[in-house]
Formats: structure tokens, C-alpha cells, sequence
């Protein structure tokens, strides 16, 4: 995967990437990263299926025997509504995630989840709380209009985003209340692991106004450690880098970049 996201920056339309701080070739995607001033990058947060940055022994709530966090996302939020244990573990490990963001040395452009686990409000509250501190003034939220996916590809979209909606919604607001900016848009979530060419460009021929932000999971092969079955991992990183995708592109006339490059900065405080 980090392999996949040089070549698509340099070779493509990839501007931005999200980091996973607890995973083992961390240090080498950081590094890559500060050799590619351009690409923006912010903090995946992870806490569910991936590795914890904290000691598997101080997150007995979240982890299961291998000292993994667990898969299963249901158990893993209603421990976080009925547990304040486990809330408690989960803001330390959040925090942790942010100290390692910060020791890469590389500068926030966003913040994000795995699993979009952020619409958890536990998750989110510690989120907001923390977000100020560590230079990060941009959140995902996942609101995927469903008349453009269904325009791209004659559907209405997935599952996952029809969960997400009302989640996202809320999310949304209380961003906003907090001082965090956020895209208008995100795609992603109906074709997550098959965003092909055909998608990809669909998308950016029929970009609603505003801000969108659309994420894809390119890598140069399957089969790695953490990979999601079924994903379309070369697709993605082929529809990155067709010549297709940087016609249409241009077509669109959209300004391409981070949050850093797209998005004005929040209005300074009154005095």
C-alpha cells in the first residue's frame, strides 16, 4: 500500500493519503511520505481489526488475545456505551495515535477511522476533544449523496452508507460546533474496495459543488497482512493512475489537493 501511494501521487491524481500509526511499516510510509512534500497526510485512526499503539495489556476492553483490536465492531460499541472503562481506554489509545501522528513529524491535513468508527459518539467526543490540540482542524465525515452514485452506476448505493447517514449527520453538527471543517461530500463507501476507472471518473465528471473528498484503497497487490477479501486493490490503484481519470480531471475544472490546499482556513477568534 505505500507502495501504491507513490505511484499514484507521482503518477497520478492522488493528492492526499491517511496514516496508520499502530501498523508495522509505519516508519518506512512516514518516511516515504517527508520525500513527497507534496502529498498530504493525516491520521487514520484505528481501533477496531488493527494494531493498538499502547500496550495490548492497558486495553483488556478493546483487544482480543492476540492483542489485536478486535473485529467485532457491534461488541466494540455498545462496550463503549455501557463500559466507561473501556471509554477510557479508547481516549488513551486516541491520544497515543495523535502523539504518534506527531512524531513522524509530518504536519496533520485531516483525520479520519477505520470502519469510519469516528460516527461512534464515545469515539467522536474524544475526537473533538483532542483534535484543537494537535493542529488537526479537518474531520471525514461520510455523507455520500446517493443521486450521483446512482447516476455513476445505476444504483443507490451500499449498505455502509445508509448506515453512516444519520451518524454522519450528527457528526456533522457537532463538528461544526467544535471548530472542525469538514468536506460537503465523501465517496467511498458504496464501491469501498472497487473503485475502478469507470467509478472514479464517473464521479468527477458529476462533482456536486463544494468539497469532496473521494477515498480509495490502492495497493500493488493483494494477499498483505490486514487486507480486506474481496478488495479490488490493483483496480483501485490503476483507476488512480489512468490517463482516463487525469482527462476527466481536467474536464471537471476542479481545484485538486489536501484539505490543506482545497480548504480556506477556519476564521480567526474574535478578541
Amino acid at each position: 500500500m505505500n507502495e501504491a501511494v507513490a505511484i499514484a501521487y507521482r503518477g497520478g491524481v492522488l493528492t492526499a493519503a491517511s496514516l496508520m500509526v499502530g501498523e508495522r511499516h509505519c516508519a518506512e510510509a512516514a518516511e516515504l511520505a517527508r520525500r513527497l512534500p507534496g502529498l498530504r497526510v493525516g491520521l487514520h485512526l484505528v481501533l477496531l481489526e488493527g494494531r493498538p499503539v499502547l500496550p495490548a495489556g492497558d486495553l483488556s476492553d478493546l483487544v482480543d488475545r492476540s492483542g489485536h483490536f478486535r473485529r467485532d465492531i457491534v461488541h466494540t460499541a455498545l462496550d463503549l456505551f455501557l463500559r466507561p472503562r473501556a471509554r477510557r481506554q479508547v481516549a488513551a489509545e486516541i491520544a497515543a495515535q495523535f502523539d504518534a501522528f506527531r512524531k513522524t513529524g509530518l504536519r496533520i491535513d485531516h483525520v479520519n477511522a477505520h470502519k469510519h468508527f469516528h460516527l461512534h459518539p464515545a469515539v467522536a467526543a474524544v475526537i473533538l476533544a483532542m483534535a484543537a490540540r494537535y493542529g488537526a482542524s479537518v474531520l471525514r465525515i461520510p455523507i455520500e449523496p446517493a443521486r450521483i452514485v446512482a447516476a455513476v452506476d445505476g444504483t443507490g448505493g451500499g449498505l455502509e452508507r445508509l448506515v453512516a447517514a444519520p451518524w454522519a449527520h450528527l457528526l456533522k453538527a457537532r463538528a461544526r460546533r467544535a471548530g472542525l471543517r469538514s468536506p460537503d461530500q465523501v465517496f467511498g463507501l458504496s464501491w469501498s474496495g472497487a473503485m475502478d476507472e469507470r467509478r472514479l471518473s464517473g464521479l468527477l465528471a458529476r462533482l456536486p459543488e463544494g468539497i469532496t473528498e473521494i477515498y480509495m484503497h490502492p495497493a500493488t497487490a493483494g494477499g498483505f497482512e490486514g487486507a480486506a477479501p474481496g478488495y479490488r486493490y490493483g483496480d483501485e490503484l490503476a483507476a488512480l493512475t489512468a490517463p482516463g481519470t487525469r482527462a476527466a480531471l481536467v474536464a471537471s475544472g476542479v481545484r485538486s489537493g489536501g484539505f490543506a490546499d482545497v480548504m480556506a482556513p477556519p476564521p480567526a477568534a474574535s478578541a
